[in-house]
């Protein structure tokens, strides 16, 4: 059978001085190549090859490496025999003569498929280019043999918030890279929307060498003006006061959408009549649900619910589309690994890039009584790679780190970036993914993870009601329920001091794991709480859930005192996660009841389940909405109209939404259509 590796990689690249190794002597027309290759935990399961990139691996070949009980064709055979290459060690290999100019390819092999060498490229002992390890049984990396430019920088990678809201800051971030024999000790930063005017930072005081990268955070904010998509380019200029010479790779950029905020409509509920309504339950595959987050395109109305499940069958998801309103659908959904990647799940946070991550609340995911080798866990909500069996073993997660046994909620900053509340330690834990290993694969080294532990959190010792935390990111500080201790804790996440190595675990190796020290903390309640679980931020306002007794507690954040204002009483006693939604409306889920449920403004009680024939057009909509249905309205029935803090604005006829309500008058928001059979909401966007 014929053996097929990936489409190679080609890439003209430059990096740092090879810091060791032998000169060749080589002929004119010649360069000298040497290959650093860098192991990570199991390198015996590596093998490869350098050849011509002409030839196939085995046909003409200039070096192989590694494991010699591999060869070419053995990519996934997971043969296990030691052998070649030690674990997380930098091998030099050559160097060799090389004609200049002329194209080579290293064939790499993994005896898993689940995480292949980092593979740096030097000529004449500057590094050209670093492959790292990737994912599959087999891959592929095309060079060309040549010197770099001396000036040569690329946006490399654009981290960016791909989902933000309309008038709030942006921070254009990302990492730069420079590919130049040149030390770069200044350039320009730009980037522009929508191809409109750019924005440049200068930045100094830099040394990079050919390889070396640079994390930004441009100091020109984004304020989005519109909603909808927007296009971001950003790129490098004016190195060390001259052109970049390698142009083609110059520009990176990324599409942006921008939703309208979400209405803080709390106050509004808390002071006037209010619904409590099931939206779901066990009919919608809900089994212990202990926590929701809503899909950071909020025009999608897409809300994800968590399953407790149990220990041995791991959790689940539950994603609802367009949820509460007419043509509401769920997928029930389990990862083929959530054995060990989603075990006894306690909380959920989406990120501004479509990301989300699950906090898992056992103690060992391995379920064999050895280390807590268990900590939160980074999914895709991309169809076609959550839960799909398309990865082999370890499922579709995107990563996993392991320093926070029994987590007990879990809270979105930006890009790959969660805080976690450390249920085994009572602390808690900033985690940032970084760059993941995608679907299915092992590597974990890119995190940055830093521990606060100057506070203490007490879980239950059942090991059931969460304890969650919520990110105020207008102010920087974390919201976390302490359930033993009864009370509300918060942090400024702004303050602090990066100190000495972090003091539990850890078993594999990151970039960063640290002790933060000296960080702003204080309580701000301490009383009133029965059973503390969910937690929720909207504006000047702080939600808490007590599972005791179904309440959802309300409090003013906006300066001074953490105050009480009232009680919105749901009569849900296991009441758990909240999120506030698009509409501003409050989501909850109950794990004793196995409900989900929603609470807005309005006529107390359950409004009439709607008729799926009947439904409005278009949403989002500018001009008018229409009423399209095979049966329509009776004649006599009148349609109101209430905007997204429940106050009625319209009273429209069936026959007015038949031919088209004008509804340029409407400010831009939701609005909920009621009448008997019609319960949809409109976003009116002009």
């Amino acid at each position: 059978m014929a053996h097929f590796f990936s489409r190679p990689a080609f890439l003209i690249l430059a990096a740092s001085l090879l810091p060791t190794g032998l000169r060749a002597q080589c002929d004119a027309g010649e360069v000298e190549v040497t290959i650093v290759v860098t192991t990570d935990d199991y390198g015996y399961e590596s093998y490869w090859q350098l050849t011509a990139a002409s030839d196939p691996c085995g046909t003409n070949t200039i070096f192989e490496g590694g494991n010699p009980s591999m060869n070419c064709n053995t990519g996934g055979f997971q043969l296990q025999t030691p052998g070649g290459y030690g674990n997380n060690t930098a091998y030099t290999e050559g160097p060799w003569c090389l004609t200049e100019g002329a194209l080579y390819t290293i064939w790499s092999v993994d005896d898993w498929g689940d995480g292949h060498p980092t593979y740096e490229v030097f000529v004449n002992g500057i590094s050209i280019v670093t492959f790292t390890g990737g994912n599959g049984t087999d891959l592929a990396y095309t060079f060309s043999a040549q010197l770099p430019q001396a000036r040569d920088m690329s946006i490399t990678d654009l981290t960016t918030s791909l989902y933000s809201v309309l008038g709030e800051s942006v921070v254009v971030r990302g990492t730069v890279t420079s590919f130049g024999s040149e030390t770069v000790t200044a350039f320009d930063l730009h980037y522009r929307i929508d191809g409109g005017s750019v924005q440049t930072e200068s930045i100094s005081g830099v040394s990079l060498s050919a390889s070396d990268t640079y994390e930004f955070a441009h100091d020109v904010h984004w304020v989005p003006g519109s909603t909808g998509q927007h296009s971001l380019q950003v790129w490098a200029g004016n190195i060390n006061g001259g052109a970049d010479l390698v142009t083609f790779n110059d520009t990176l950029g990324s599409m942006l959408k921008v939703n309208l905020p979400k209405p803080n409509i709390v106050d509004n509920i808390l002071n006037s009549p209010y619904s409590v309504t099931q939206v779901a339950n066990s009919d919608n595959d809900l089994l212990v649900p202990r926590d929701l987050d809503f899909h950071p395109d909020l025009e999608r109305n897409e809300l994800w619910v968590i399953n407790k499940d149990t220990e041995a069958s791991g959790g689940s998801t539950v994603k609802f589309t367009n949820v509460g309103d007419v043509g509401m659908n769920w997928l029930w959904q389990e990862d083929p690994n959530n054995w060990h990647f989603m075990s006894l799940p306690t909380g959920i946070a989406f990120t501004d890039n479509g990301n989300f991550a699950t906090s898992p609340g056992v103690y060992d995911a391995n379920h064999n009584g050895g280390d807590p080798f268990t900590g939160i866990t980074l999914w895709s909500s991309d169809p076609a790679i959550y839960a799909q069996n398309l990865f082999g073993p370890l499922g579709s997660h995107l990563d996993m780190l392991h320093v926070t046994p029994n987590a007990q909620g879990i809270a979105a900053e930006t890009w790959n970036r969660f805080w976690v509340v450390d249920g085994y330690n009572g602390d808690i834990v900033m985690h940032d993914f970084r760059g993941d290993h995608g679907p299915g694969n092992d590597y974990h080294g890119n995190a940055i993870i830093r521990r606060y532990d100057e506070i203490q959190i007490t879980r239950d010792p059942n090991d059931h009601i969460v304890s969650h935390c919520a990110l105020d990111k207008a102010t920087g500080w974390l919201y976390v329920v302490d359930h033993g201790g009864q009370r509300i804790i918060r942090i400024n996440t702004a303050t602090g001091t990066v100190g000495g190595p972090g003091d539990f675990g850890p078993w594999e190796t990151y970039v960063e794991y640290t002790m933060v020290t000296g960080y702003e903390h204080e309580v701000i309640v301490n009383s009133g709480l029965v059973q503390p679980a969910g937690i929720e931020v909207i504006g000047d306002r702080l939600l808490v859930s007590d599972h005791a007794n179904g309440d959802i507690v309300v409090y003013d954040i906006s300066g001074g005192p953490v105050v009480e204002l009232g009680r919105i009483q749901t009569n849900s006693p296991g009441i758990m996660g909240m999120a506030v939604g698009p509409d501003g409306r409050i989501w909850f889920v109950n794990a004793t009841t196995h409900q989900l449920m929603v609470v807005g403004a309005g006529p107390v009680g359950v409004a009439e389940a709607p008729r799926a024939d009947l439904r409005l057009s278009p949403s989002p909509t500018s001009d008018r909405v229409y009423l399209i249905g095979a049966t329509a309205l009776p004649g006599n029935a009148l349609v109101q109209v209430h905007d997204a803090q429940g106050r009625l604005v319209r009273t429209v006829s069936p026959q007015e939404l038949r031919s088209g309500m004008d509804i340029t008058a409407l400010a831009n928001g939701t609005y909920t259509f009621r009448a008997e059979g019609l319960v949809q909401r409109v976003v009116v966007q002009h």
